[in-house]
């Protein structure tokens, strides 16, 4: 078991499970969410409004791309587009506990400890003793 206290004092402990992933136990009471973008709806519609065009994006094209901003124009390149992406709040893709630690899918908990290396969050599942960070691969 790791502790990790963060900038307020407060103490946040991290253990692993048996099925490999690491549960997060302490105070929540102040806590901020996010959630993984749907492009589902935006890139639907992008494609059926380029129809028979060559040069349509594929789909990681779109979502990189989708959220560009033409600083001269000074507006999206793609407003109708990216006005239709949603989220799916369905998963919890990140977590920050005010004070910290900050967690985000993507990301090496070996910022929290050296014995959690190797290991990649993909999601966070909340349970009652606190929540499971789901580990890529587990």
């Amino acid at each position: 078991m790791i502790n990790y206290k963060n900038r307020y004092g407060d103490v946040f402990t991290f253990e692993k499970t048996d099925d490999g992933h690491i549960l997060i136990k302490g105070d929540f009471k102040w806590l901020r969410f996010g959630y993984p973008n749907d492009y589902t709806k935006s890139y639907n519609e992008y494609v059926n409004d380029h129809k028979g065009q060559d040069n349509v994006m594929s789909f990681k094209q779109f979502k990189d791309n989708v959220h560009s901003y033409d600083e001269e124009a000074g507006k999206l390149v793609y407003d109708k587009y990216a006005r239709l992406v949603e989220s799916r709040q369905d998963t919890i893709n990140m977590m920050d506990p005010s004070g910290g630690p900050y967690m985000c899918e993507g990301m090496d908990m070996s910022v929290i400890s050296n014995s959690f290396s190797g290991m990649t969050i993909k999601e966070f599942k909340p349970t009652p003793e606190g929540y499971k960070i789901i580990i890529y691969g587990q």
